[in-house]
């Protein structure tokens, strides 16, 4: 069997990515902007093979170009960065009072973010003690409209975008009790907005009731949801202040700071 040295890099396997990759490192090492001639020279490509690498990503906003036959990296990687930081913090800050809540309730609480037109679970507190089998995995992706925390999302957005969101997805339905017209819709979004809480009656699937709080971080932005899954006869109203309280202390390390 072949071995890998592990002194080596790997490479991409498709050319363009590792040239790509190599134009990046090189904008990477240079605060200033980089000249067409330099960025060849460094990384031995032919300046028309770099100019249109270069133009492709400056398309993508991964790079600008300040002025003509110049580039460095673009604000489109640090959204990206920020992205994924936001994601971090917001995992780590909420693991542990994840799962002390998950001992106070035996049941399954989910930690989700948003990303387009879907809620995605980035991390999960449960045990089969729950009795109520885990469908969605870290990862597994949802509509807004018919999830806890994906109501959260959309009721902090302004109708305009709510409309654009309804027209987009057409408010497809999973069950009997999806909301999948754009009236009842606004008026759950709008108690949702005046509770602060998000529930899900069985809308994603049959015999699976959820509710959900919001996570905020520093500059008092929804960032995240955290919500508690059970069966449809057992999610019990007294668990709300403790999911409440949970999500405020997450919010809490995250820097969040409550207004009076």
């Amino acid at each position: 069997m072949r071995k890998t040295d592990p002194n080596v890099k790997a490479k991409p396997a498709i050319q363009v990515i590792e040239r790509m990759f190599t134009l990046i490192d090189v904008l990477a090492s240079r605060e200033d902007a980089v000249s067409l001639k330099e960025i060849s020279a460094k990384t031995g490509l032919h300046p028309s093979t770099t100019h249109r690498i270069l133009n492709d990503l400056a398309t993508g906003r991964f790079v600008d170009r300040p002025e003509a036959g110049s580039y460095r990296l673009g604000m489109r990687l640090l959204e990206l960065g920020n992205l994924v930081k936001g994601r971090l913090n917001v995992r780590d800050a909420a693991l542990l009072p994840m799962r002390e809540l998950h001992k106070l309730i035996q049941q399954p609480v989910n930690l989700s973010m948003r990303q387009g037109d879907e809620i995605v679970y980035i991390e999960r507190a449960f045990s089969e003690r729950s009795g109520m089998q885990v469908v969605r995995a870290i990862g597994g992706r949802a509509p807004l409209h018919l999830t806890s925390v994906g109501k959260l999302f959309l009721s902090a957005d302004d109708p305009q975008r709510v409309r654009a969101y309804a027209t987009r997805t057409g408010l497809a339905g999973h069950t009997k009790n999806s909301i999948t017209q754009l009236p009842m819709l606004e008026r759950e979004l709008a108690r949702t907005k005046q509770q602060g809480i998000a529930r899900d009656n069985e809308e994603l699937e049959l015999g699976v009731r959820c509710m959900a709080a919001g996570i905020y971080d520093d500059q008092s932005k929804l960032v995240a949801g955290l919500s508690i899954s059970a069966p449809a006869d057992r999610l019990d109203e007294g668990w709300l202040i403790k999911l409440q309280t949970t999500a405020a202390e997450i919010s809490s390390a995250l820097g969040y700071k409550t207004t009076a």
